[in-house]
């Protein structure tokens, strides 16, 4: 596995070349700065689910992995112009370097290489990963339109998130069973895999948001309510008697006081609790749905995924510091 992410490094340098050398250094200034490559490995382990020994997987399974972080990496940069981001993955972002008009090229060339890469593998990855880019400006399309709203739902907050996380991760495996020529019950139940999966990695990232510490974070801490994204421990607070007071801070131009006394009234209300509770929840359906193919490498490193973003899941504080 691991050597085969290396691959995808390889691969993702060469598909940023560009007879342009500045093109070349804006499409490649993520991927040099490295990332856990979590799509390309749901490929790899994906194609990987009714193995019986682990091996090196094919050239088109890793250009399946490499599709897909190239999407991930183009919608990166975009975000980053959206949220007037000055860093990314410890590193200055493309857009604060170079500025917004050659971080949306960017971008957009990290999304032709990702199309082109995609074609080469037939018109069903093609087609799905033209559908799941379309997914991707829908969730943020949601996502935007809800912006500074005390009444978001539970169920726009989960179409956002279908959407602008987790269809990429369902993609991701079922490229990796389509390519590797899984049944189709199989590429089915590693797309759900991927989804719930993404689901659960949002919900945990927002609650990673309200308690974690700017130092954790890498950047600072309650950034979704400064923006105005009202997350699931957000959208659970203000139902509760908490609601009213926090409703009153919420806003835009929260300083940072402000930002410290919502997010102490999130965990007071018990809604981080209950968030992470769902997350479980979401986990446990990725893993049911991949329960039949235990016993293969590929079900190991899913399997290990799922343990990953558990460990990662935060115990609730009993209160929040300065």
């Amino acid at each position: 596995m691991l050597a085969d992410l290396a691959r995808v490094d390889d691969e993702l340098r060469k598909a940023v070349e560009s007879d342009d050398a500045m093109l070349t250094e804006i499409a490649g200034h993520l991927i040099r700065a490295g990332g856990k490559r979590i799509r390309p490995g749901f490929t790899i382990a994906a194609a990987a689910v009714t193995a019986g020994e682990p091996g090196p997987s094919s050239h088109d399974v890793v250009l399946g992995g490499v599709s897909v972080e190239l999407v991930h990496l183009g919608s990166l940069y975009h975000d980053d112009v959206m949220d007037e981001a000055e860093t990314r993955r410890t590193v200055e972002s493309v857009n604060h370097r170079w500025g917004n008009l050659k971080a949306i090229l960017g971008g957009d060339f990290l999304l032709a290489k990702a199309s082109e890469i995609a074609a080469s593998l037939g018109t069903e990855v093609a087609g799905l990963l033209a559908a799941t880019i379309g997914r991707l400006c829908e969730g943020q399309v949601r996502e935007l339109r809800s912006t500074f709203d005390p009444g978001r739902t539970e169920a726009a907050y989960l179409a956002s998130v279908s959407g602008k996380t987790a269809a990429l991760l369902a993609a991701a495996g079922r490229i990796g069973g389509i390519v590797a020529g899984h049944p189709r019950s199989t590429i089915d139940r590693l797309t759900t895999f991927g989804h719930e999966y993404g689901v659960a990695f949002q919900i945990v990232d927002d609650v990673l948001d309200v308690v974690a510490t700017d130092e954790q974070l890498g950047k600072p801490a309650g950034n979704d309510l400064v923006q105005g994204v009202y997350t699931l421990p957000t959208i659970r607070a203000l139902a509760t008697p908490e609601g009213d007071g926090l409703r009153r801070l919420l806003g835009p131009d929260l300083d940072r006081a402000a930002v410290l006394e919502a997010r102490r009234a999130i965990v007071r209300s018990g809604a981080v609790a209950s968030a992470i509770g769902t997350a479980r929840a979401y986990l446990d359906g990725a893993l049911e749905a991949i329960a039949p193919l235990e016993g293969t490498p590929g079900y190991v490193a899913l399997r290990g995924a799922a343990d990953y973003l558990v460990a990662s899941i935060p115990a609730v504080p009993a209160a929040l510091g300065d």
